[in-house]
């Protein structure tokens, strides 16, 4: 197998299966933590994957789209990347994990947990106190860390930087929550309201991190007191580094690579090939420059395509009781990046003479 992932680490703890490229195992860690473990493994896989794909979705346009090749969290024995684009990964997935755990726990999924009913009755405020059921994010956030924390045995820089990370994600989601009331009064009066904190949808919560990479923070280190390991020294370089940062902010350490230009060992395809939106303005800003960012930004082109759809148009229901639609056909444009022509023209030039030698 390749290096470990959040999600075939989430795999593995419901499989039991060893990671054979690594010393470091689920099983181990299950025979050492809590047994309970085994009782979450399904909704920590599933908040995994929940965050892979909000990554996807949020850098859908952008010339780094989230690869399967960055999904790399662990430190141990795998790629170590510590670039602004790995904090978001990082932060995204503990993130997707707690949001998922808290969610089945509001919904009786797990029979240790269930609503956070600590502050019911209490006032809240003018005209409301607190009742119904809000959402445990305490429980959330303690299963999210022991499980995506676990992931983190090094005590390196690299290892502080992806905990930190890790705790960012967490915070957003508590950053997201919002309080929902209900009414209650003679003749719907609402004299007074009982309110309850709920979970974000999880999309907001991915739109609010996208925006913390944006202003992530890079650290500026000496490299060499790292090679020290758990050395006193790097102790203290960690501790320095973080004095002044946030808990909420996402941090970083290494430049990122070139994402126009293919990169195979860092696991990176270019833009060249990647689709690209071409729109009026009723779309989004980001996503209407999309060309010129992926493109025109990284020495490339836009090629038009189009493609021919045949679809269902026309349904009408009939009595009783079925559906007849017409099918109907309509060209879609799609735009893609490709070589300026120049450069293609000498790439064919070249295969031409290369022919010609009699190879």
């Amino acid at each position: 197998m390749g290096d470990l992932t959040l999600l075939t680490v989430t795999v593995l703890y419901t499989s039991c299966v060893l990671q054979s490229a690594s010393t470091w195992t689920v099983n181990n860690f299950l025979m050492s933590g809590p047994k309970a473990f085994l009782t979450y493994a399904g909704s920590v896989q599933v908040g995994a994957q929940s965050g892979i794909q909000e990554c996807k979705h949020q850098f859908a346009w952008d010339r780094w789209n989230c690869p399967q090749s960055t999904l790399q969290l662990s430190t141990h024995n795998g790629h170590r990347s510590a670039t602004k684009e790995t904090s978001f990964v990082h932060a995204i997935s503990a993130a997707g994990v707690m949001h998922t755990l808290t969610k089945n726990c509001s919904m009786g999924d797990f029979d240790n947990c269930g609503c956070d009913d600590s502050r019911i009755g209490q006032t809240g405020g003018r005209g409301w106190i607190w009742g119904g059921c809000s959402d445990n994010v305490a429980f959330g956030e303690k299963i999210s860390k022991q499980f995506v924390d676990a992931l983190e045995d090094g005590h390196d820089f690299r290892a502080a930087v992806n905990l930190h990370n890790n705790e960012a994600g967490r915070l957003a989601i508590k950053a997201t929550m919002r309080r929902a009331c209900k009414c209650h009064g003679v003749s719907g009066s609402c004299s007074i309201q009982t309110c309850w904190m709920q979970l974000a949808d999880f999309r907001e919560v991915g739109t609010y991190l996208k925006n913390k990479h944006s202003q992530a923070k890079k650290l500026e280190v000496d490299k060499r007191p790292l090679k020290a390991g758990n050395s006193a020294d790097n102790r203290g370089t960690i501790t320095h580094a973080f004095r002044n940062i946030p808990r909420t902010e996402l941090i970083f350490f290494e430049d990122s690579p070139d994402y126009c230009v293919r990169n195979r060992s860092l696991g990176y395809e270019g833009t060249e090939g990647r689709e690209c939106l071409k729109g009026d303005k009723s779309m989004p800003r980001w996503e209407r420059k999309s060309c010129r960012r992926l493109c025109y930004e990284c020495g490339l082109r836009v090629a038009e395509k189009r493609t021919e759809v045949v679809s269902s148009c026309n349904c009408k229901f009939h009595w009783c009781c079925t559906v007849k639609c017409d099918r109907c056909t309509h060209i879609v444009t799609k735009y893609y990046c490709a070589p300026k022509e120049s450069a293609r023209k000498t790439h064919n030039k070249a295969k031409r003479k290369y022919r010609q030698r009699g190879h």
